[in-house]
Parts: C-alpha cells; structure tokens; sequence
C-alpha cells in the first residue's frame, strides 16, 4: 500500500532509487514519484522500467551530465510556474556522483523549494558493513581515469586521517588498487564491496597488497558496481613524514648523503639523524 504524501506546488524532490534491490525503495519515495508533476530522470529508459515496475505513470524529462545546464532553467521555469518535480538518477541519491547539481544550486539560488528523499546511496551502505571507522569519514568519488592524476590524488590524501570512500570502476579496479600500492606501500587496509544490495554482493577486506593480489586471483571479483573503503592514515610516534622523505630523495640525486639529509631537516623541522639512518638503511637495502 502506497503512502499517501502531499505534494507541494513549485518544488523540487530529491528521490533516491535503489541501488540494485528494488526492495530499498521508500514508500515516501514511490508517494512523491506517484504524485508530481514530472519527473526529471538521468535515463528516462531506465527510470520508466523503475515506474512500470511500480504501476506509476508519470511524464518524464530527460536531465543528465551533458545536457543538464542548458536544461536546468526550463525545469526552473516550470517549477516558477507552479509545477513538482521529482529528481532521480539511474540508482542511489541524485548528485552523488550522479546529476543533479547545476538544477539544485539554481534553484536555492532562486528561492525555489527544495525537498530531499532519504533514501539509498551505495556509499554509506558500503561503509556500514566495512568495519573501519565511520565517526569522521571523506567522500572522494571515482578517482582520476589516468595513473599519473590517480597518483597525485594518492599522495594528496596520503596522510588523510579519515576514512575515504572511492567509486571505482570494473576496468580500473586493478589500476586503482596497484597506485594505492605505490604510494601508499602495501600495507593500508582497504575494503572492496561489490554489487552492494545484488545477487552476487561482496564485501572483501584486507592491506591493499593483499587485495590487490585476491582480486587477481578471480577475474569475477572485479566485475560489477564497487565501493572501496579506505582506512585512515595513522602517524607512528618514530615514522618520518612522506613529504620529508620524498625531499630526501630529491636531494640525495644532486648532494651528497649528509648534506641532503640537513637541508631536508631544515625544510621539515624533523632529524637529521632520523632522516640519515633512514637513507644508510635503504642504501644497503
């Protein structure tokens, strides 16, 4: 039985979709999609199967990535006009990581109402089964399609203290997990939920060397939606700094050991003799 909602004239509802499990869907949810006016959909095809499994009809207007700010002042226009209008992407919260944000900013600029659904959204579900610490936690979306961007994402959340939540998809996931490797070592603890809500879902943990070797093991555990969870750096009281030792290691190529080990002190206020004993170490490794 559908819950009955009542619809406000000139109002934008932000409706989440499930995210794979039809099941996730809020009688709230199926109420605003009954009741609006229109319905502004990432993929009208996709949204439409969503409506006919629910037996709503409703009039659709196709608002995704590459037409949505030239379209958001038509759906403003009719919102001023008096219309209600419902906001969906193709699964989860609308702008997270999906459209949405050019149609909400014109709107609250425009004193326009603004009505949020809660509902699903593949990252939160992906962190509360994750086992790492969700008090204070960052979104960061997919990560950079290219190695040398991904790398230098990396090395700016290198020392991040919050969990991080990625997006990643199927044909980079081993790309992805082998950077994570190389800038941040093997040892980080990342967990991999796949086709969260799905038949096939799964949630693997582990320090990123060994899920990076675990994926390879199985062409199936890189097929599908996934979340990576990400655990927070935490600093050791004798560990020196990433930056100081990238310093390091720039200067050892034009001085010799104990002068590059001085300026870099210098340049981080850590110790010389730290940063010395660190550079023998790895020469005779």
């Amino acid at each position: 039985m559908k819950q009955r909602e009542e619809i406000s004239a000139s109002t934008l509802y932000i409706v989440p979709t499930p995210i794979g499990n039809l099941g996730d869907i809020t009688q709230r949810a199926l109420a605003v999609l009954s009741g609006v006016d229109l319905i502004a959909a990432e993929d009208t095809r996709h949204t439409g199967l969503l409506l006919q499994h629910f037996a709503i009809n409703a009039r659709l207007f196709a608002l995704h990535d590459h037409n949505e700010q030239q379209k958001a002042e038509t759906l403003l226009a009719k919102l001023r006009d008096g219309q209600s209008i419902a906001l969906v992407s193709d699964a989860g919260t609308p702008l997270i990581n999906d459209p949405g944000y050019h149609l909400v900013r014109l709107c609250r600029e425009a004193g326009v109402n603004v009505v949020p659904l809660p509902g699903a959204c593949a990252a939160i579900t992906a962190l509360s089964a994750a086992g790492l610490p969700s008090d204070r936690f960052c979104y960061e979306g997919f990560l950079p399609a290219k190695s040398k961007g991904r790398c230098d994402t990396l090395r700016a959340l290198e020392q991040e203290s919050r969990t991080m939540i990625f997006y990643e998809s199927t044909h980079r996931l081993l790309e992805s997990l082998q950077d994570m490797v190389t800038v941040w070592g093997t040892e980080r603890y990342v967990v991999l939920a796949r086709e969260i809500t799905k038949t096939w879902e799964s949630i693997y943990g582990a320090p990123v060397g060994e899920l990076l070797a675990w994926v390879k093991e199985d062409e199936n555990r890189r097929k599908g939606e996934m979340v990576l969870i990400v655990e927070g750096y935490h600093a050791q009281e004798d560990a020196l700094p990433p930056e100081a030792l990238r310093t390091l290691a720039l200067l050892q190529k034009e001085l010799p050991l104990k002068k590059a080990a001085g300026l870099t002190a210098e340049i981080h206020g850590v110790k010389k003799n730290a940063l010395y004993k660190y550079a023998l170490e790895q020469q005779e490794g």
